[in-house]
């Protein structure tokens, strides 16, 4: 049995959906961020925290658990910059919490959810793994931070682990069951399709001066389902002995502009958009984009959802609500 944490949040139950194809699934999460509609009806699902070891203990006592899968941190940066506290708490103590109950069950493989966050502002035009970590805010630092614990436990103690660093998940299910669904959303995608079906008055473009071809932001996006898809394929090389203590980067190796995905949200949905330009944000770089051929190369997984059925998955979960 594979325990899930965070699988009722949105990368969380996108991968227990394609994971319960192969593996019985059990889910853990306290639902502050979660939704219960979003728990895949075929895994077992538990409510409780992965920081309370006596919401642990009964579940890796009970279940013939071989790895843990981790989704449930925080995740706006800019809520990280304003109170730290809470990012270090739960992306950090609460980790340490996880991972203190998995070793004392004899629990040592371990896939972590991390971020191209842990980069800060790169200097190469394509990020790679060996690319220098410089977060620049606390939620990067946290996951950084969880990182480096789990070089310390793979030496010490022998927890297997895969790291997979990306930066912006987008789309839906294929089902149209589940999709982004965040509150308060922060995400460019969803936000010009709320936008879009008259939700928000407006999208708003932060400079659009930046030394790139239409002078917007570049950013790496990568369909969930991809990303899900890649975190199976991590976990069955730890469970196969084929990777011990790995870390990837998980991107589309292309980028695309503020410009652009406005632009492709507007041919998916045959619809048009009110945009208002606006200054550059602090601590915006003009790109980043990461390199996924570390992962191709050893594990073979690459990313194959364009930002067109990226963009039309979402719109058609979007549409549900209208």
């Amino acid at each position: 049995m594979i325990l899930v944490v965070g699988g009722a949040g949105y990368i969380g139950s996108h991968l227990v959906k394609e994971l319960v194809e192969k593996e019985e699934v059990l889910i853990l999460d306290n639902l502050t961020t979660g939704h219960v509609e979003a728990i895949d009806s075929r895994a077992v699902f538990v409510e409780g925290d992965l920081g309370n070891e006596e919401d642990l203990d009964p579940i890796f006592s009970k279940y013939p658990i071989k790895a843990v899968m981790h989704f449930a941190a925080f995740s706006l940066v800019g809520e990280s910059v304003q109170d730290p506290y809470k990012y270090y708490e739960n992306n950090v103590a609460n980790t340490l919490t996880l991972l203190k109950v998995m070793l004392k069950h004899k629990v040592k493989n371990f896939i972590f959810s991390s971020t191209a966050a842990t980069y800060g502002i790169p200097e190469e035009e394509i990020i790679l793994e060996n690319s220098i970590t410089s977060p620049i805010n606390p939620y990067g630092k946290s996951k950084l931070i969880v990182e480096q614990i789990l070089t310390d436990f793979h030496q010490a103690y022998g927890l297997n682990y895969v790291v997979l660093r990306y930066f912006n998940a987008a789309g839906a299910h294929i089902s149209g069951e589940i999709g982004e669904n965040h509150d308060p959303e922060t995400h460019l995608i969803p936000l010009i399709l709320q936008h879009l079906l008259g939700e928000r008055d407006s999208i708003s473009v932060f400079g659009t001066d930046y030394p790139t071809a239409d002078g917007t932001c570049i950013r790496d996006y990568i369909h969930v389902t991809d990303l899900a898809e890649a975190h199976i394929q991590a976990l069955e090389a730890l469970l196969d002995g084929r990777k011990e203590a790995e870390t990837y980067n998980l991107g589309n190796g292309l980028g695309y502009s503020v410009k652009e995905v406005i632009e492709t949200c507007e041919k998916v949905t045959e619809r048009k958009a009110n945009v208002v330009l606006a200054e550059r944000r602090a601590g915006d770089p003009a790109r980043l984009v990461a390199s996924s051929d570390k992962i191709f190369n050893e594990l073979g997984w690459k990313a194959v959802r364009n930002l067109e059925e990226i963009i039309g998955s979402a719109w058609e979960w979007h549409k549900k609500g209208e």
